[in-house]
């Protein structure tokens, strides 16, 4: 959310400027520090290249400009109108002359303040980026030194109105300096399985804290803000939501509430995912537009297996009603997937989501903490008006051990759904019942379930039988009244 009333520097990195609350201010300093390959040269080259009048100034003191320039092409940048005065190695003969900060009368040879005067007479460009300042700290006798003329340097350019983004290598001596000159430090970080963003500090404003997954691509960099529920909300009414299946609203006493979270919980195979299919057939009867993200079964696969049951997932898409998005778990960050589902909750409207299953969206963690995550997102959608069906697969067909799920994020649930095998009279059958629900009573009783041609059907209360959850059901012996 973008402060108001408050001029801002554009990077037209939709996430990043999302981060720094609409982009850098004005007549500032922002160092961006990481290691080798993070991304930092691209974040410039991108700052660069969105100036609306393409009147910015590069510095190199690392790349040479051709390299640079083409690096930018690859990406899709173009830096036509962009200044460079490449100070890399080899690029002068006298290389110690074209690092120094120095002002002519302290020492000889070509100072950069001078460079940017022939280049600009009538003072600096709005948008400075110097790539790589830490390499400078190798050619000075101590760190006063370095830290005097780096700061000389940033005022001669800053008290001109210009916003100067420049970079350090992380964990070296010039980089432990420059963090105390700049009014921001924005650190990259490439991790064995994603890289990351931190904004450290950010004078003048506020800004969104925590890790933000990053990502480098053909088009450049991309930021994926993490996701903070709290800042998001919407009125809605929290009414109950039937299937259509009367037997099963009866059993949930009237549905499931609106904005709230079901875990529909059940070994594989049970009939999971099309029973939230039917929640969103239903939906599509009030005009509400759904969305599955699959993670493990093909669009077509789960398509031809719904319809096969009077589920017409294929009509409810074409009319928009219905969106599935098949998701390799593997390719997407938390923060990459958070930011699909809000796409499709703020521009397309989306009022019930489906995480089919918890286990796939357990692989795009990969390492972090599943509880977090399911639960920031879940509280998300919660806070838009949005229900939430996830899919949960038990590893253990029948038995008495009994979890809903296998992740301790039962807490995020208001309602659970059991689904659960049962041998009885020689035959394998299904049952049906409710755990929980805090928005209301329900019926606690187990009820037959069957997936038939003709769609999902929900028998009478299993009355006389004990033993349903753990799969092997017996009669209960009536007491005899002469007895």
């Amino acid at each position: 959310m973008n402060e108001p009333h408050e001029e801002r520097i554009s990077v037209e990195i939709p996430g990043l400027e999302r981060i720094l609350r609409g982009g850098f201010l004005p007549g500032r300093s922002y160092l961006v520090s990481g290691g080798p390959g993070t991304g930092k040269t691209t974040l410039g080259l991108q700052y660069l290249a969105s100036s609306s009048d393409g009147n910015g100034l590069l510095i190199s003191l690392g790349e040479s400009e051709r390299n640079l320039r083409a690096d930018a092409h690859r990406i899709g940048l173009s830096l036509d109108g962009t200044s460079v005065i490449d100070l890399s190695p080899g690029a002068d003969a006298e290389p110690e002359a074209a690092y120094t900060l120095l002002e002519p009368w302290e020492a000889e040879g070509v100072d950069i303040r001078s460079r940017i005067g022939a280049l600009f007479p009538d003072g600096p460009p709005e948008r400075v980026f110097i790539d790589a300042l830490s390499q400078l700290r190798q050619l000075m006798p101590d760190a006063y030194q370095f830290r005097k003329q780096v700061m000389g340097l940033l005022e001669y350019l800053n008290s001109a109105g210009t916003t100067v983004l420049y970079t350090a290598e992380q964990g070296s001596s010039a980089d432990a300096d420059l963090r105390y000159l700049g009014d921001g430090i924005l650190e990259l970080e490439h991790r064995e399985n994603r890289r990351i963003l931190r904004v450290l500090k950010f004078r003048g404003s506020g800004f969104s804290e925590g890790e933000h997954t990053l990502r480098l691509g053909d088009h450049g960099m991309q930021v994926f803000e993490r996701l903070m529920p709290g800042e998001h909300r919407r009125t809605y009414v929290a009414e109950e939501l039937p299937c259509g299946i009367g037997e099963l609203d009866r059993l949930s006493g009237g549905g499931i509430t609106r904005g709230t979270v079901t875990i529909i919980s059940g070994p594989t195979g049970v009939g999971k995912t099309s029973l939230g299919l039917q929640y969103m057939h239903e939906a599509a009867r009030r005009g509400e537009r759904s969305v599955v993200y699959t993670f493990e079964e093909s669009i077509g696969t789960l398509r031809t297996r719904c319809e096969a049951i009077g589920i017409p997932v294929s009509d409810m898409m074409e009319k928009g009603s219905l969106s599935i998005d098949e998701v390799e778990p593997l390719h997407y960050s938390p923060d990459e997937f958070a930011w699909r589902v809000r796409t499709e909750i703020e521009q397309q409207g989306a009022r019930m989501v489906m995480l089919d299953s918890l286990a796939g969206f357990r692989q795009s963690v990969r390492g972090d903490d599943i509880t977090a995550h399911a639960h920031a997102l879940c509280h998300y959608l919660s806070n838009m008006g949005v229900t939430v069906l996830l899919v949960n697969e038990q590893s253990a067909i029948a038995g008495e051990e009994l979890r809903p799920s296998e992740d301790d994020i039962n807490y995020l649930a208001d309602t659970i759904v059991l689904l659960r095998y049962m041998e009885l009279d020689g035959g394998l059958r299904k049952a049906i019942g409710i755990l929980k629900k805090r928005t209301g009573d329900f019926e606690k009783t187990l009820r037959e379930f069957q997936i038939t041609r003709e769609g999902l059907r929900v028998g009478a209360p299993l009355y006389g039988l004990q033993g349903i959850l753990q799969g092997i059901p017996s009669k209960i012996a009536t007491l005899d009244a002469t007895e």
